[in-house]
């Protein structure tokens, strides 16, 4: 008598989909606000589900932010808020007012850089539910709690911000 086997999806087998979590979001019907690290940089998207297809509307990724006078790493707290912002102000151009947070895998921890750069978008006034208590203070994301160069990295954030600001 063959023993039947239960195989788990290929891909929560690997670890790359949290089915149960992705549901959820495609559930909601809003467009998706998905942050994503790498060893480099960080990288947001806007991405509509349509048929069991993700369509990526459009990104940006932290490495933009050399083109603004960003001199430092590219993947630090100043950098993911500065990102986030960058990121709000084109999903506003875009017509875009709403989204709902999609961070994958990413393991969720309080004032971590996924949430550095949510803040930088609702900053930038796009509307994203979230919780107060997750986002981190504003000595972290001017960059002042980094103990080497904290000074410079923090007069670099407050141009770039202005700059980005400044932009309608």
């Amino acid at each position: 008598m063959a023993r039947l086997i239960k195989v788990r999806v290929r891909r929560r087998r690997e670890g790359k989909t949290d089915y149960k979590a992705r549901i959820a979001l495609l559930k909601s019907n809003f467009p998706r606000l998905v942050i994503r690290k790498s060893n480099r940089y960080i990288t947001i998207q806007i991405v509509k589900s349509k048929e069991a297809q993700d369509l990526t509307i459009f990104g940006v990724n932290s490495k933009e932010l050399s083109k603004l006078g960003w001199k430092f790493s590219f993947k630090n707290l100043p950098a993911c808020y500065l990102t986030g912002l960058l990121f709000g102000k084109k999903a506003k151009e875009k017509g875009i007012k709403k989204a709902i947070l999609d961070t994958g895998l990413i393991a969720s921890s309080k004032e971590s850089k996924v949430y550095a750069a949510l803040k930088g978008v609702i900053d930038a006034g796009l509307g994203v539910p979230h919780s107060e208590k997750i986002l981190p203070n504003e000595k972290r994301i001017s960059g002042k709690h980094i103990l080497k160069n904290g000074d410079i990295i923090s007069k670099n954030f407050e141009e770039i911000k202005n700059k980005l600001k400044a932009v309608k």
